[in-house]
């Protein structure tokens, strides 16, 4: 539709996709809130140097069939050099593409793991977590949803936030506000999970200095 309003809850990269012209200026009936910011996949590279000091060979696990995904990585790789890490790109586009992005990491010996967030990935949240055990890959992820599944960390925006900031949109549009007058809003608030069970299995002792940082543990 061009007309009833639509509000986002979490888009990657809306101007991109060409969802709305701009974030400032949404131009159309779609509006609300984007997840695309870059500076966390950083972030997620800085983590795992922090929980491998010895890190050298970093695996990423990438669609990059999506265009958003492309400045994402190049951030990864960017972080990565810069602290002395190589990042080897594991480009899925499938779900059958999975355990072979596996095996190419375990045959380059990755130390650890990325995961990038995208449709292929967030459908397979269980498959990735489970092939990152398999291969005693200490991993991060965009989301929470993984950890609970038994990935190591978790760092981005805050899922309940943002979908409670999309309430106050709806809000506004049901008051008379037109979606293209309504800016489009980023995360203001981020989270680190870690899961102390994962950790343990993989032989791993979280440094204090990420767990003093930790917005939630799992025993």
């Amino acid at each position: 539709s061009r007309t009833i309003p639509v509000v986002m809850a979490a888009s990657g990269d809306p101007v991109g996709s060409g969802l709305v012209a701009s974030l400032a200026h949404p131009g159309g009936n779609v509006t609300g809130l984007s997840s695309g910011l870059l500076e966390p996949y950083a972030k997620r590279v800085e983590f795992l140097k922090a929980l491998l000091p010895r890190l050298a060979r970093l695996a990423a696990i990438f669609n990059m069939g999506n265009p958003s995904l492309l400045p994402a990585w190049r951030v990864v790789e960017t972080t990565a050099r810069a602290l002395g890490i190589e990042a080897q790109l594991l480009d899925i586009r499938r779900p059958e593409d999975l355990p072979g992005a596996f095996d190419a990491a375990a045959k380059q010996r990755a130390q650890a793991l990325i995961v990038g967030l995208d449709g292929v990935t967030q459908g397979n949240l269980r498959p990735i977590a489970e092939l990152a055990a398999k291969q005693r890959l200490p991993s991060i992820y965009v989301e929470k949803a993984y950890v609970n599944l038994g990935g190591l960390m978790a760092y981005g925006a805050s899922d309940s936030d943002m979908y409670h900031r999309a309430a106050t949109f709806v809000d506004k549009i049901l008051k008379g506000a037109k979606p293209a007058d309504l800016p489009v809003e980023q995360p203001t608030k981020f989270e680190l999970v870690i899961n102390l069970k994962t950790a343990k299995a993989l032989g791993l002792t979280i440094p204090q200095s990420l767990l003093l940082r930790a917005d939630e543990v799992i025993q």
